[in-house]
């Protein structure tokens, strides 16, 4: 399978940093592995004009579960293929915890995104008092019940699982590397119960500061297909080395 890493920009970013982007082009003309993008809705379309043409990939950071309707502030998956996009993240635990998104919701919006022909990175995580209480595992496996499409119709790489700690989101912590692998194996063993032969081809990232400096580390562990990256996702100079690390990887 292609590795993936995946940048969000979150609530950050105005036309002056749109600079980053044609820098990380630049750097990363051919980056050996895909290279996504999610800026805020502002940016898309802009981001992805300069995108045109590059290795660089362009997604959104939600979408609504409707095509279209009296929503007031919400995008459709639609309108974010029409603005660029090839990919939208989904069930971020900002999303869920500042939104109140549930898993219900979660699996609304990921059956429009695959509708409208995008690839959908859906965000599982557990907070740390869940994780303290020894219950990540369950956690995780209530969030894929319950998020996920009821059936996959398409390519195994139109559906992305992000493993995204809370705790360990813009913090400077991550799970030791044993955790990881854990957590990923246990994705990876629940995707192919439920989806059969088509979720060994499943992309798995790991998401939660991930940086230069241990990405390497965190690429080498089993079933960790690439990475979904927050602060360091925003200069070129920090994403280029995480993309350099996935390729080597």
């Amino acid at each position: 399978m292609r590795k993936l890493a995946a940048g969000n920009w979150k609530m950050n970013g105005t036309s002056a940093e749109l600079a980053e982007v044609s820098a990380l082009i630049a750097a990363q003309a051919k980056p050996g592995c895909e290279m996504l993008l999610c800026p805020p809705a502002t940016l898309l379309a802009r981001m992805a004009d300069i995108a045109a043409g590059s290795a660089l990939m362009v997604g959104g950071q939600d979408c609504h579960a409707k095509t279209a309707g009296a929503h007031t502030g919400d995008i459709s998956a639609d309108m974010l293929k029409d603005a660029g996009a090839t990919h939208v993240i989904l069930g971020h635990s900002e999303r869920r915890a500042d939104h109140g998104e549930t898993d219900i919701a979660v699996r609304a919006k990921a059956t429009a995104a695959l509708a409208a022909g995008l690839t959908a990175i859906v965000c599982v995580g557990e907070t740390e008092a869940q994780r303290d209480a020894g219950r990540t595992l369950d956690v995780i496996g209530t969030q894929l019940a319950g998020s996920l499409p009821a059936q996959m119709t398409g390519a195994a790489d139109s559906l992305v699982i992000a493993y995204e700690p809370v705790w360990a989101i813009g913090t400077g912590r991550t799970p030791t590397l044993d955790e990881v692998a854990e957590v990923h194996a246990f994705i990876r063993t629940t995707l192919t119960t439920r989806f059969g032969e088509v979720a060994k081809a499943m992309r798995l990232l790991y998401g939660g500061s991930v940086k230069a400096s241990n990405a390497a580390d965190i690429f080498a562990v089993p079933h960790v297909n690439g990475a979904l990256v927050g602060g360091a996702s925003l200069k070129a100079s920090d994403f280029g080395p995480i993309v350099a690390a996935l390729a080597a990887s």
